[in-house]
């Protein structure tokens, strides 16, 4: 790489840095493991070791500020409820309450009904020579999924999922809407909650309305409708967005590996290990954020309490030194070792379960109908957010 990339700082709002960053992240991990932005003020770590410890621990890097930078230069007040960006104790009490929702039998129940709309979106496509695997599977399976597990009619998850596309949504070197305009208070989810309060069902909304739960005070309580909604509207957001991008790149990868997609249609049961490959190769989501809590040092350098700091899980994700030496290159038939795509510690990603059968499902449902597709990159759109990294749009040809 030449000597300009001595000025290459990680850039979350670059939509053409994000469109192929791993030389520089590569640049990044080998030359300045610990690096500071200065234009956006924060700091990203970039190997393995260093991104895994730092997750873990929970006391020097902090969730409660926010996990966007631009949230948390923001100075927004975080609304409760927001798993995602609370930690310990509240973290905790509330993790455990979702947590009896995940739980493995009733990921393992969603079986055949994510099977049955695999088919119903891919079915109309066998014969005519062409898929989107963003549009046609990639935008539909995981928000039938999700809109089923939390109890949102079927006639509104598409306007569901385009809201929870918009919240994530940045312009070229723009910070996302919630900075500047405040979080989103999940308000959307209002009319579908009160509909439940007179309506139990079978759904995570129902449960929610119903738990009693010794709170971080000791106080024996429900959830307010604040909580609620923010809980709908994270499980909402979370469960739409990561596998939707997570599809899109199998479809790119293993067309760019046509060998290694023949292997796993030759052999379906290798499908589960091409899943951990792909969330290590092209996670979707590139980066995670914390709150410096206080001084620590990297490689000689202070990062002063106070600072922004981003654990860059794409660079991490490709470290020679948990990966071996072909960590750069796309192989089904590695060794697994742990990686970070779900992240690690308190904050491990509890739709992991999910996303790992929703993506075996996926994939097993695709190669089944089209053993075969070449994609048109002149009619794939990556999107433009500073959080998740992915296709709007993956036409192929099949």
């Amino acid at each position: 790489m030449s000597s300009a990339t001595t000025d290459v700082h990680y850039d979350p709002y670059g939509v053409e840095f994000n469109r192929d960053p791993y030389p520089k992240l590569r640049w990044l991990r080998e030359e300045r493991p610990l690096d500071y932005n200065p234009e956006h003020d924060f700091y990203t770590l970039s190997r393995y070791a260093d991104c895994d410890a730092g997750l873990i621990d929970h006391e020097t890097f902090i969730s409660g500020r926010g996990t966007v930078v631009e949230l948390q230069k923001a100075k927004i007040e975080i609304p409760p409820g927001t798993l995602i960006m609370e930690d310990p104790p509240v973290h905790t009490v509330h993790r455990k309450l979702l947590s009896r929702m995940f739980t493995p039998r009733k990921i393992h129940a969603l079986e055949s009904k994510i099977r049955s709309f695999c088919a119903e979106s891919l079915d109309p496509l066998v014969g005519t020579g062409k898929i989107d695997f963003i549009a046609d599977i990639g935008a539909q399976m995981p928000g039938r999924t999700i809109g089923l597990l939390l109890g949102i009619p079927e006639e509104d998850q598409e306007a569901i999922r385009d809201f929870a596309n918009e919240q994530l949504a940045i312009e070229d070197g723009k910070p996302m809407k919630a900075a500047t305009e405040g979080m989103v208070t999940g308000e959307i989810f209002g009319p579908y909650i009160d509909w439940r309060v007179e309506h139990p069902s079978d759904d995570i909304m129902t449960e929610l309305l119903n738990v009693e739960f010794l709170d971080e005070n000791g106080v024996e309580r429900k959830l307010s409708r604040a909580e609620l909604l923010m809980y709908v509207n994270v499980v909402a957001g979370a469960g739409n967005e990561t596998t939707t991008r997570l599809i899109g790149w199998a479809g790119k990868v293993l067309a760019d590996h046509p060998d290694q997609r023949r292997m796993l249609v030759d052999n379906p049961d290798m499908i589960p290990a091409a899943i951990e490959e792909l969330l290590r190769f092209e996670g979707p989501a590139p980066h995670i954020c914390r709150y410096v809590a206080r001084d620590v040092e990297y490689y000689g350098q202070t990062v002063p309490e106070g600072s922004a700091i981003l654990f860059l899980i794409g660079a991490a994700n490709r470290d020679h030194r948990q990966f071996g030496p072909d960590a750069e290159l796309f192989d089904i038939t590695r060794t697994p070792k742990p990686h970070l795509a779900f992240a690690v510690g308190t904050h491990y990603c509890l739709g992991a379960a999910l996303a790992r059968l929703e993506g075996r499902i996926a994939l097993e449902e695709i190669l089944k109908r089209f053993p075969e597709w070449e994609v048109d990159m002149s009619g794939a759109v990556l999107s433009a957010t500073s959080t998740v990294r992915g296709f709007e749009a993956l036409p192929a040809t099949t």
